[in-house]
């Protein structure tokens, strides 16, 4: 059964009624056959496609039948009993499915009245055609209609009335008041014709009038093309686009369907129901920059300075930019990988894109994609729908007025997909460079070339971007900033501008630098600057009160005063424990705001030989843990009866925050033989790596922010996996200077370094 979804149109049982060819097809996507079983069901608003659902329909419906199929372009459909849409479901495209039942009718309409009516309307139309030449051969048709319905059905795309009047015949249960409502239907529509036939008579004496009118307009049109050649600023919007078009220097496809669009434009007018679509597409398209920007010498110097002025630290980053500038220069083109800004919230990852603009002269356009979950943000709408927009994509490339400018894709990792599709699987045609030369927007339905601009991604996170996406971007990790750095951005760039925003001049506020590292230190818990700049913010709004109060003198921001000033108290930081006790060792963990220290907290009590586990581990701590606890019973064979007489039980504090990773293997490991051997482990130091079962230590992810926070927290020594220490070139030398970092293969350099073992168990164990 095909399901024909109708809106706004008059449909009645047990009547014969016409569709053409193309709008059956556009309704249900398939072309009609003869004795096909049909059912109509009526929208409630016009609606398309993508954006119905199962509210979008009224319960009563119509079966029906394709009793003939022409070649002149239409079908004949006899339709049938209403019926109740029971429950009804859209799953797409053409793609409906339904639960129905008869709705049978009441007050059955006594025969010889409704022939009578039927026949008193046939009178009345016939009359009005008489006035026709073409009532002749419409007479033909009128004597042959059977019932009152049938003329209903016949009429039905001339009856005027709203969507509620023409449901309501549907919707009525009693046939004889149905009966009436159509009859009064046809009869206003009948009356509302002859008043318009009168009116055309009574014009008949203006015909000579409006062909002369006519050929004057025609003269007209062709004095005002000469007068737009030779005046292009005071011209038509048909004739502004032509040269708009001539102008564009489009490629071959898209020039030839800008011209098919305008040639449909002309000929629509511009009152007709689809002038405004066609207009926004040709003022889209030919308001794109189709021809390839020139490639101007860049200055390598003139962009280390804007990025330096711009950006303190992030060496590294700034580093592989003026690489990839510098292979740009030579290249005279865009060339080179996508890159993938990774790091922290607040650590300049999108703010460095314009600085990247700037550097290059081009223009900056950024994308969010934080959320996006519709294929059709990144590809477009295709123009069939209502309101069909660009992708985000080709908006951003219209709204630059380029061709070649720096576009940052923010927030790629936050991508989500939906029934509408795929964006992350969109994107992949956009940052290929060997596909997005011919990269088609749905709504342009015309290749565009995006080999000339540059990409910039930006991330928090690596875990949620799809391989094949994360395959054509080089990623570039943002690390979180040191204290340093924090407070020589604040005075840099942060207050400067907090201050300019909020009025307040050079002379009349000072943040001491006492104040500034006590908010640094105590206010703040991340790896970037946002959280500093909003309290900062703060600070130039409580000085902006006491200057608009008419203080005269300077106000001055000590450390003392911030509790009262930022309205906060000061965040609680772990750090190391004042004692030390035997089965508590320090660990380090990498989280979205940077990294922190973590407490693995072990205990012996009486019991079977369980290992209970609290503080709301992952399955990769976990298994972390039994590698933990079967690699020290292997190492400490004579203490086999402490696991067997009593319940281990290992508590990561902070129960209500999740953990988990792999890199707390050695942590795990220590904790349990400090407790085991009864000896503690002093809280200066901590650790990070993962373990395998033969007490090898494995490389880990984050070393830079770990590292900042063992600083931050009073750590004196750190022992990290050997095969992490080519990272710590990438560490800050004021994180190195005043930490202790020892490389480790073996669990057994560690526990010999704290302490547990001594250097012939150690031998052994290697």
């Amino acid at each position: 059964m095909t399901i024909i979804p109708i809106y706004n149109y008059l449909i009645v049982p047990n009547a014969t009624m016409f569709f053409q060819t193309d709008r059956f097809q556009s309704l249900t996507g398939v072309k009609p056959k003869e004795n096909d079983d049909v059912m109509l069901i009526v929208m409630k608003e016009q609606q398309s496609w993508d954006e119905l659902n199962e509210d979008s329909f009224y319960p009563i419906g119509l079966s029906g039948t394709v009793t003939e199929v022409h070649d002149e372009g239409y079908a004949v459909i006899r339709t049938h009993d209403r019926v109740n849409i029971n429950a009804i479901k859209v799953f797409g495209m053409y793609k409906i499915e339904l639960n129905i039942s008869r709705r049978y009718d009441t007050d059955e309409m006594d025969p010889e009245e409704e022939n009578q009516r039927l026949s008193k309307l046939k009178a009345a139309i016939l009359e009005y055609a008489s006035e026709f030449q073409w009532g002749v051969i419409a007479r033909n048709y009128i004597v042959k209609w059977q019932s009152v319905a049938d003329v209903a059905a016949a009429l039905a795309m001339w009856i005027s009335g709203t969507d509620d009047d023409k449901y309501a015949v549907l919707a009525e249960d009693s046939q004889v008041k149905r009966t009436k409502m159509l009859e009064s239907m046809i009869y206003e529509y009948v009356e509302m014709a002859r008043l318009s036939n009168e009116a055309q008579n009574a014009q008949k004496k203006d015909t000579e009038k409006l062909y002369r009118k006519a050929a004057i307009q025609k003269q007209m049109d062709y004095l005002q093309k000469e007068l737009d050649e030779m005046d292009p600023d005071n011209v038509s919007d048909v004739r502004k686009f032509e040269l708009k078009i001539n102008d564009s220097g489009m490629n071959e496809t898209a020039e030839k369907e800008a011209r098919k669009v305008l040639n449909r434009l002309k000929q629509e007018g511009q009152n007709s129901a689809e002038s405004g679509m066609l207009y926004d597409y040709l003022d889209f398209v030919t308001g794109l920059s189709w021809t390839k920007e020139k490639s101007d010498e860049i200055d390598l110097e003139e962009a280390e300075k804007v990025l330096d002025e711009d950006h303190f630290g992030l060496k590294k980053v700034k580093e592989r930019i003026i690489q990839q500038i510098a292979v740009m220069n030579l290249q005279k083109k865009q060339s080179g990988s996508i890159l993938l800004f990774a790091g922290a919230p607040g650590t300049g990852k999108t703010s460095i894109g314009r600085s990247i603009a700037e550097s290059l002269h081009r223009e900056y356009v950024r994308v969010s994609l934080g959320g996006v979950r519709d294929e059709a943000d990144i590809r477009g709408h295709r123009r069939t729908y209502i309101g069909a927009m660009p992708g985000r994509i080709m908006d951003g490339i219209h709204k630059s007025g380029v061709s070649n400018p720096v576009m940052v894709l923010d927030e790629v990792d936050k991508l989500s997909v939906s029934f509408n599709g795929d964006p992350a699987s969109a994107l992949l045609e956009v940052l290929d460079p060997e596909q997005n030369s011919t990269f088609t927007d749905h709504y342009m339905n015309v290749p565009y070339d995006l080999s000339d601009v540059l990409f910039i991604c930006t991330a928090n996170t690596l875990d949620t971007i799809p391989e094949p996406l994360l395959n054509r971007m080089e990623v570039i990790d943002f690390p979180g900033y040191t204290a340093t750095d924090k407070l020589q951005i604040a005075r840099r760039h942060l207050i400067p501008k907090a201050m300019e925003s909020t009025g307040i001049s050079p002379d009349r506020l000072e943040i001491t630098e006492e104040a500034l590292e006590s908010i640094i230190a105590d206010y703040t818990a991340e790896s970037g600057v946002r959280g500093l700049k909003k309290r900062l913010d703060t600070l130039c709004r409580v000085a902006a009160v006491e200057i608009v109060r008419g203080s005269d003198e300077k106000v001055v921001v000590e450390a003392s005063q911030l509790r009262d000033y930022l309205d906060m108290k000061p965040i609680i930081h772990d750090h190391i424990l004042a004692k030390k006790r035997p089965g508590i060792v320090t660990g380090l963990a990498w989280t979205r705001a940077g990294g922190e220290i973590l407490f693995i907290e072990t205990l012996f009590t009486k019991g079977e030989g369980k290992t209970i586990i609290t503080g709301q581990l992952g399955d990769v701590m976990k298994e972390s843990v039994q590698l933990a606890v079967s690699l020290v019973k292997s190492m400490f064979p004579d203490k086999s009866e402490l696991f067997r007489g009593n319940d281990l039980h290992i508590h990561v504090p902070s129960g209500a925050v999740p953990k988990d990773g792999p890199s707390a293997g050695i942590t795990l490991t220590t904790a349990i033989a400090s407790l085991v051997m009864d000896k503690a482990v002093s809280p200066e130091f901590a650790m990070t790596g993962e373990i395998t079962l033969r007490g090898a230590v494995t490389p880990i992810g984050g070393l830079n922010e770990k590292l900042m926070a063992a600083q931050r927290s009073g750590i004196t020594t750190v022992f990290i996996p050997a095969e992490n220490e080519p990272d710590l070139r990438d560490v800050d030398a004021e994180i190195k200077e005043k930490l202790e970092i020892i490389p480790v293969r073996r669990i057994a350099e560690v526990l010999l370094k704290c302490g547990l073992i001594s250097s012939e168990v150690e031998k052994a164990a290697v």
